[in-house]
């Protein structure tokens, strides 16, 4: 590994009858790469985020609860107190129907507190169609998603300009070697030659 000395700023853009040609472009080009990267990842970003958001927004306006009945007995005893089991969690599937907002009878399964009695009601969540949906994300958990949606495209969407801009730079390293290995390959010789 060879000396480093101090490391100076803009060196490739400074004057100096040792930069060359190929310093210039270097310079320009992980520059460029740069400001492409970070316009690309804040865009991606940006857009994934407002169309993350929409489609949330539009679940929410959508997506309606619908009261169900149970129709098959669910599986599991029956809880003591029908409010201690909150969510999903310890609530069992089970078969359930309910009316779609045109009056058409539908039919599936749901998630239901366990063992509960055939013509027990439950709350589901349908769209205009009366298919069975998941409970649209709050407005919290709709910001939250909307921003890890527009972190994870921008950093892909950062990620290609920013490899092809190291494999340029790589090239470019590899050219600039070349270029130095022929000219040490003409000048080395000359010195060293012994002058005695």
């Amino acid at each position: 590994m060879g000396f480093r000395g101090p490391r100076v700023r803009l060196w490739r853009w400074r004057r100096s009858p040792l930069r060359r040609r190929c310093d210039v472009v270097e310079a320009w080009a992980v520059l460029g790469v740069w400001l492409v990267t970070v316009l690309a990842g804040v865009v991606a970003g940006w857009t994934a985020a407002r169309s993350a958001a929409d489609g949330l927004a539009r679940q929410r306006t959508a997506w309606r609860p619908t009261t169900a009945l149970v129709t098959q007995r669910a599986p599991g005893p029956p809880t003591a107190d029908p409010e201690a089991v909150v969510g999903q969690n310890g609530q069992v599937w089970a078969k359930v129907r309910w009316s779609a907002p045109d009056g058409s009878p539908h039919a599936g399964r749901a998630r239901v507190r366990p063992g509960s009695a055939v013509g027990t009601r439950v709350t589901v969540w349908t769209d205009d169609r009366g298919r069975l949906m998941t409970r649209p994300a709050t407005p919290a958990e709709a910001r939250t998603r909307s921003v890890v949606v527009g972190v994870l495209a921008g950093a892909g969407a950062a990620l290609v300009p920013g490899a092809a801009g190291r494999l340029l730079r790589a090239r470019l390293e590899r050219r600039r070697m070349d270029r130095w290995d022929a000219e040490w390959a003409r000048f080395g010789p000359l010195w060293s030659r012994k002058t005695w």
